[in-house]
């Protein structure tokens, strides 16, 4: 199997304190890698150098092949690299339809047609985005009258219309109401499954992981503590002692 994404010996440091210390994993296309680990153990920090927010002090970051650790934001992102975060990133003043729309690419935007009107194709695949992820009634509301929740599947529709070939979801479950949950995992599968999207995902609830994730790193203080399957890491004790010692 391919890997997408290769992180080896990856360091970060800010001032004294060091949130990586020699970070090595892959992420396999295809497929759905988690990180996991206590709060504080640099998951969001592994993430921001990936995606290009953090330089990192020393290692390799390669994206197909591609050295990105010395690229900056919008470079990564054009390659087909994005993120989400803990607290959206939305528009609230803004209605679904119009956060859909400053979230198309260029490349789907002809520039004779950029001030006018959109695409009749461009909207209909922001329509058909928000159906998938449950939004298209509410596709005319201010994005900042939905729920976290709502919000979190609006973040995530606007990652998807700029067709990534890999997206790093950071805590995609925090804040949402238990009964969003299911649907959630169900739209984050289907996206990997039916749109060949390779995820990348950092999840705390662990019952979330385990039935999503293929495949599971688990840090802990910096460093790299546990790889396997889910079976693998749920019966690793090292894993269990990192939790357990965390509250």
């Amino acid at each position: 199997m391919t890997n997408l994404i290769e992180i080896s010996g990856v360091s970060k440091r800010f001032g004294g304190v060091i949130a990586n210390s020699q970070i090595s994993l892959n992420v396999p296309e295809g497929g759905i890698t988690g990180l996991i680990g206590p709060n504080g153990s640099g998951k969001t920090t592994l993430f921001n150098s990936v995606v290009g927010y953090h330089p990192i002090d020393e290692g390799s970051i390669t994206f197909e092949g591609q050295e990105i650790s010395r690229m900056r934001v919008p470079q990564i992102a054009r390659l087909g690299l994005l993120r989400t975060f803990q607290q959206t990133r939305i528009y609230g003043k803004m209605n679904c339809m119009d956060n859909m729309m400053i979230s198309v690419p260029q490349r789907r935007m002809p520039l004779a047609r950029m001030f006018s009107k959109f695409p009749a194709e461009v909207i209909d695949r922001a329509e058909a985005i928000l159906e998938f992820v449950g939004l298209y009634q509410k596709r005319m509301l201010p994005a900042g009258s939905l729920s976290f929740g709502q919000q979190k599947l609006l973040e995530f529709a606007m990652a998807l219309i700029n067709e990534p070939k890999v997206l790093l979801l950071d805590e995609p479950t925090a804040g949402i109401n238990p009964t969003l949950i299911n649907g959630l995992i169900d739209r984050l599968r289907r996206a990997n499954e039916d749109f060949g999207i390779t995820l990348f995902v950092i999840e705390h609830n662990m019952r979330v992981i385990m039935n999503l994730a293929d495949n599971i790193y688990c840090l802990a203080h910096g460093e790299m503590l546990a790889h396997g399957t889910p079976e693998e890491i749920q019966n690793d004790q090292r894993v269990v002692d990192a939790y357990l010692g965390a509250h």
